[in-house]
């Protein structure tokens, strides 16, 4: 939901998370100009935007490196607005840049097209840029990137200023009871080797009363399937790091455990990767970015629905995922 926010306040209550999300090896620099203007946006896919900006600096400097964070005001005329096809006027810019690898000329020309990455399955992370600019010109506003081999990414994020007062983000409304059933706690699995957003999802569902056993890797899921334990639902990330991904993590444990409900995350388009196509029951999709309620809303929800019987699991359970792939994002 869009509301007034202040974007250094935003930018500051973060710094604890994405100091936690690049680790020690990358230095951490903030630049607020001062008096930085309001911003009318929905503050939690500025967050996530932001912290995925930081995800993918990070992800460009495996050897560590610097990592800049920069507000200021900025006034466009006629001739920059139409660059950006933006209106002249008053926006915010945010800076994000850093000292790793950069991008070539041809990789820079396709960053935010919505397939396009240069990571392999198994080990993309975070949000592609294509979301983050989908967010920006859906907020009015214009994301660019400037990037050399070798010399470093700075991406730049310009949002309208909004003319009222800054405030505080307003508390959620409660879930509908049939959605979240406060007394209907879920066993989840969440499997994400993404610990600061694993995190935040684990706190968000326990929150809701819900049960939640973290892993950070398929071999951890599968290790803690295999104890016995018991798990109404399994939330996964699809772009896992280690060699199994998360269609294939769900494929093994369908093995295990017939009729096995799973919830896939994802932060880049599966589209292309799988046929189109409804999940079969039992098995759901969400697309970052999203709100942390929504996924709690979501799984109550699935957990609700009748179970996958065994008797048509075995073998079509265990090469559900890979036959079928994603549903649509218009069936979620």
């Amino acid at each position: 939901v869009e509301h007034a926010v202040d974007p250094a306040g935003l930018v500051d209550g973060m710094l604890d998370l994405v100091r936690r999300t690049i680790g020690p090896a990358i230095a951490l620099e903030i630049a607020h100009a001062p008096g930085v203007w309001p911003i009318l946006v929905d503050p939690n896919q500025l967050e996530n935007a932001l912290l995925n900006l930081c995800i993918n600096a990070r992800d460009a400097m495996p050897d560590g490196g610097r990592l800049r964070i920069a507000l200021s005001n900025a006034v466009l005329d006629a001739g920059q607005a139409a660059r950006s096809e933006l209106a002249a006027g008053d926006y915010v810019l945010l800076n994000v840049s850093d000292s790793g690898t950069g991008m070539a000329p041809e990789v820079l020309a396709k960053a935010f097209d919505p397939f396009y990455t240069t990571k392999p399955i198994g080990q993309g992370t975070g949000l592609g840029l294509s979301m983050i600019y989908g967010f920006a010109r859906q907020s009015g506003g214009h994301v660019s990137a400037e990037s050399a081999t070798g010399r470093g990414t700075a991406m730049h994020m310009l949002l309208p200023r909004h003319l009222g007062a800054a405030q505080a983000a307003p508390a959620a409304p409660p879930a509908p009871t049939e959605a979240c059933p406060a007394t209907a706690a879920v066993r989840v699995l969440l499997v994400d080797d993404e610990a600061p957003l694993r995190g935040l999802m684990a706190e968000a569902l326990s929150q809701q009363g819900h049960r939640v056993v973290q892993a950070g890797d398929a071999a951890t899921a599968l290790r803690l399937l295999g104890t016995g334990a018991p798990v109404d639902l399994m939330v996964t990330d699809i772009g896992l790091a280690g060699g199994m991904n998360g269609r294939q993590l769900a494929e093994a444990a369908r093995l295990a455990r017939p009729g096995l409900k799973v919830l896939f995350i994802t932060g880049y388009a599966e589209a292309r990767l799988v046929e189109r196509g409804s999940f079969d029951p039992g098995t759901g999709l969400m697309v970052k970015p999203f709100q942390l309620d929504a996924l709690a809303r979501r799984v109550a929800q699935m957990a609700a629905q009748p179970s996958v019987q065994a008797a048509a699991g075995g073998a079509q359970a265990a090469t559900l995922v890979a036959a079928r792939g994603a549903a649509r994002v218009t069936d979620i």
